[in-house]
């Protein structure tokens, strides 16, 4: 036995949508109802667990043998379920899942629209998601079903017997794909990246319970004080209603065509009195700042802590992760000096005392987000963050030296940059130093071929540049990074040239193949990036441009500094999975990680100079890589 394909039908009241799949493995009310397998590819058992039938003790074994692979279409479903199912966890070594194998190669996400993509010769049966629904959550109790609230297999015999063939399907689905990928391997690197991944999941991060039930309460509270008042200075029966409050708003001169944020903003300028107050109070009342505290609790594993808030391989063109259930890639920013004095004002429930300091209480909840994750009793968070990593690496793979010399002196980039726009010494809070905020917005906006609209996009006119200034910007910055604006035309070229001969290029340490109808840039890194059927076609301009097939297969068109943002952004997550995987061997294991940044959870007393230290050392396949990081020892998780 060297290979399982595996597929399982559960049954849970917890929803599994909202909580994830460990809490809903927890679930007092779990279970296995239906296991699905296939050893080495022969023929599928389906074991039905509701009719008293076991899973034998070799296949049991097998589940926690790293040296038998488990291949399962979404793999930590099977493997989290399997673990509650067995009484112990899993170790994820030795799993392997073939959704991550399908986003590799940038195929569709779902096992349906895989199987149609590849053309399979069995496909997944459509019809399977009633019965999922019928046999996997409760169901409402009614007088037509004897006020059951959940359906068993004698309840439907016919219809169960389609669940077990559709069980089965799953299974021989899972098995076409991996038999189909079969001339693609996921290299084992990425594996082990994957079980690191797993790791991470099954360890999950502390929630502050208190703080999060004591924030939802204090949003309720002011929610309801903020509604009332603004009842009683509109008499309508529900301000929140776009339509009755645009009304009132009309009525008393004031048109406005939407209430979205930024047109709410722009009003507020030049209203006075009453309309003024009640633009405030519907700002406050719009603000979302509890969603994530419920989705924290929604989430909330018995243990206290939330599991699998993120996507290993979910941003299929690059590699990196992807939010879910609490979405830690998009936390609001926390600016509040006296942040954890606060913080106790909503532990100990002194919501009065918040209003009556603050003009926003929504605002400070927003804030104490990220403040709710918490490390375990006796450790400390270690929050370490590559700084720059996506400038570093752009200017590394391009060869703009100026760059890289800013970068290993541990100059300012946005000075530097202003500097060779200009022409001039720009100091930041010193000679020139006005200068600085043109380089920081040119610096955010240009890099991947961004032109006028990208600047707008970043804010240039709102942070005071007139529209007439922003194209000589766009032509400094180019002119000041040849090596960058060469390097988008340099992809371009290899690309281009690759589809149209089928035989292999190769720039700024990139190889171009073809292979299958799908190109493949190799990274420096040596994982590949792949883009499925591509094309060269005649763009909007006239021009010559690439397309491929995206994840919802659908035609994409890419062209040479999209390219290069694509190879900066997956250089960079290759240097972050890197660095937490030396991390977690040193005895460092991140409990989460945003963006280029990781949170380890370790005893206090632990030096963050050696955790910076492994963090930034320079993989062999990035020679002359100028990295550096930063972080903080904390008792709850912010932005430093």
């Amino acid at each position: 036995m060297k290979f399982i394909s595996i597929d399982i039908e559960t049954y849970s009241s917890a929803n599994l949508a909202k909580t994830g799949v460990y809490p809903y493995a927890a679930s007092s009310d779990f279970e296995l109802l239906l296991f699905g397998y296939s050893v080495d590819f022969s023929p599928v058992t389906v074991v039905d667990l509701t009719q008293g039938e076991t899973i034998s003790h070799e296949i049991l074994q097998a589940l926690d043998d790293p040296k038998i692979i488990k291949s399962a279409f979404n793999a930590q479903f099977e493997r989290v379920c399997l673990s509650a199912y067995v009484g112990h966890q899993l170790d994820p070594q030795g799993w392997h899942c073939s959704r991550v194998w399908a986003a590799t190669l940038g195929l569709p996400l779902s096992l349906k629209d895989i199987g149609t993509v590849l053309g399979l010769d069995k496909q997944k049966i459509t019809a399977g998601k009633e019965l999922v629904r019928y046999f996997c959550t409760p169901c409402s109790p009614t007088k037509a079903n004897q006020h059951r609230n959940r359906n068993f297999p004698y309840h439907a015999p016919d219809k169960w017997q389609d669940f077990k063939r559709y069980n089965q399907r799953d299974v021989e689905v899972e098995m076409a794909i991996s038999q189909k990928l079969s001339h693609y391997p996921v290299p084992q690197s990425e594996w082990e990246l994957y079980w690191m991944d797993q790791r991470i999941n099954d360890r999950g991060i502390k929630v502050d319970r208190r703080l999060v039930q004591n924030a939802i309460e204090c949003d309720q509270t002011y929610r309801s004080q903020y509604f009332t008042q603004s009842q009683q200075i509109t008499e309508l029966e529900n301000p929140n209603s776009p339509i009755q409050l645009k009304n009132w708003l009309n009525d008393h001169d004031l048109p406005i065509e939407s209430l979205a944020k930024a047109t709410v903003a722009d009003a507020l300028k030049k209203a006075t009195g009453n309309v003024r107050e009640v633009l405030t109070l519907r700002q406050l009342l719009s603000k979302s700042s509890i969603k994530k505290y419920q989705a924290m609790q929604n989430a909330m594993a018995p243990d206290g802590r939330v599991h699998g808030l993120l996507q290993f391989y979910g941003a299929t063109r690059t590699g990196r992760w992807a939010g879910r259930l609490v979405q830690v890639q998009n936390l609001p920013r926390n600016s509040l000096p006296e942040l954890e004095d606060v913080r106790e004002l909503v532990k100990q429930g002194n919501y009065q005392s918040l209003g009556l300091i603050y003009d926003s209480v929504p605002d400070l909840l927003s804030q104490l987000i990220r403040t709710a994750f918490v490390p375990k009793d006796g450790c400390s968070f270690y929050v370490a963050d590559f700084s720059a990593v996506e400038a570093r690496v752009i200017a590394w793979l391009s060869g703009e030296s100026w760059r890289q010399e800013a970068f290993a002196h541990n100059k300012d980039i946005y000075c530097a940059s202003a500097s060779q726009m200009f022409g001039v010494p720009v100091i930041k809070h010193g000679i020139n130093g006005e200068l600085r905020q043109k380089g920081k917005i040119a610096e955010l906006a240009l890099g991947y071929g961004g032109s006028v609209g990208a600047l707008k996009a970043m804010g240039a006119t709102k942070m005071g540049l007139s529209e007439d200034e922003l194209p000589s910007l766009v032509t400094m910055w180019r002119e000041a990074s040849p090596k960058i604006v060469q390097f988008w035309w340099d992809m371009d070229q290899a690309a281009k040239q690759c589809i149209k001969t089928h035989l292999p290029t190769a720039t700024h340490g990139m190889k171009f193949t073809y292979q299958g109808h799908c190109l493949f840039i190799q990274l420096r890194s040596g994982r590949k990036l792949c883009y499925p059927k591509p094309r060269i076609g005649i763009n909007r301009f006239g021009s010559e441009s690439i397309t491929f097939m995206g994840i919802k297969w659908d035609r994409i068109e890419t062209y040479g500094a999209k390219l290069v943002e694509n190879i900066v952004q997956a250089t960079s997550r290759d240097l972050l999975a890197l660095a937490m995987l030396h991390l977690e061997k040193a005895g460092y294991p991140s409990v989460m990680h945003i963006h280029d940044e990781t949170v380890i959870e370790a005893p206090q007393g632990k030096s963050l100079d050696e955790i910076i230290a492994i963090m930034t050392e320079t993989p062999a396949w990035a020679k002359g890589l100028v990295l550096n990081a930063d972080g903080f020892i904390g008792n709850f998780y912010k932005k430093d």
